[in-house]
């Protein structure tokens, strides 16, 4: 395969899966904004969406102090955001266009229907009602892209370029969203362990549809130990950080298997699972877990730059 499609393929799966997280993202933080002002819930919620979606800095060149309609405008239609949500499943049917052999019909079908809806609702002023109406439709037509290309697309280096992109994502994006919520959310004269926290860690795990898992895992009621437990070492839980890079190295074995060779972009994947499968909750609360999230960050921001490296994209 060229480099410049597995790049446009690559670049398709992250693009959407970034889509995908910013609208449960948005979803999310309407309901912490949503708690009574007391709590002081509307600026450090819109303000710890920002800070999640790696887009904070951006915000502050243009706009003040957050509000909500200045956020979820920015996070969703915004031209000069390149990470809004209109603007990444722009950029992913720009790939995918350029790519179209690469695709099968019922995906390309799935990804430009995507692109089709989220026009239809592209609007200035996105209200409450509008929003939970646009994040919707952006997490439907994600999933029904990526069952597309599931159920259709061959498994071969199409696939798993497409493939790979997404899982290198979904692993930035759960730990960005964790990293938030212990490091930043809490507002400073607000209990560890309090109403607010609680709904917080309630709705971080909302947010990546985890909520069902960590009844069946745990059997107890929601703690910050264990909410961390299961979005970074449980192996079973999708968009967890192992459960990330078995999927990445997995699909580096294959993509390696092709070629008949590995390279650096492999070794760095499986040095990073074999600290997620060797780590231990416990052990990184005591060390600290930003600290932990922070490393973890760079290394898979490290790991998309060997992978573009090796494949030359």
């Amino acid at each position: 395969m060229l480099s410049r499609t597995a790049a446009n393929l690559y670049w398709t799966g992250r693009y959407m899966e970034r889509a995908d997280f910013l609208a449960r993202l948005l979803d999310a933080t309407a309901r912490l904004s949503s708690l009574p002002t007391t709590y002081g819930g509307d600026p450090t919620a819109w303000s710890g969406a920002l800070a999640a979606a790696g887009a904070a800095d951006a915000f502050a060149l243009t706009h003040g102090e957050p509000t909500e309609a200045d956020v979820i405008h920015f996070l969703t239609v915004d031209t000069g955001n390149p990470s809004a949500i209109c603007t990444c499943i722009e950029h992913a049917r720009s790939n995918a266009r350029a790519v179209r052999t690469g695709l099968t019909r019922e995906a390309w079908e799935a990804l430009n229907a995507a692109w089709h809806e989220v026009q239809r609702l592209r609007v200035q002023d996105l209200s409450k009602t509008d929003v939970r109406e646009f994040t919707e439709a952006v997490q439907r037509s994600v999933a029904v892209f990526d069952g597309s290309a599931q159920r259709t697309m061959l498994r071969d280096d199409a696939y798993w370029f497409l493939q790979l992109g997404a899982a290198v994502e979904r692993a930035d994006n759960t730990a960005r969203l964790l990293d938030v919520k212990y490091h930043l959310l809490l507002p400073r004269d607000e209990p560890v362990g309090g109403s607010l926290d609680y709904f917080q860690w309630s709705t971080i795990l909302r947010t990546v549809s985890a909520l069902t898992a960590y009844r069946w895992v745990y059997r107890d009621v929601v703690k910050p130990l264990l909410v961390a437990d299961l979005l970074i070492f449980n192996d079973r839980m999708p968009r967890s950080l192992a459960c990330c890079y078995d999927t990445v190295v997995e699909l580096l074995d294959y993509l390696g298997s092709g070629s008949g060779r590995r390279g650096p972009a492999h070794r760095q994947a499986s040095q990073i699972q074999l600290q997620l499968r060797e780590g231990d909750i416990k052990t990184v609360f005591a060390s600290g877990l930003h600290e932990f999230i922070e490393r973890f960050i760079v290394d898979n921001n490290r790991l998309g730059v060997a992978i573009a490296e090796q494949f030359a994209f």
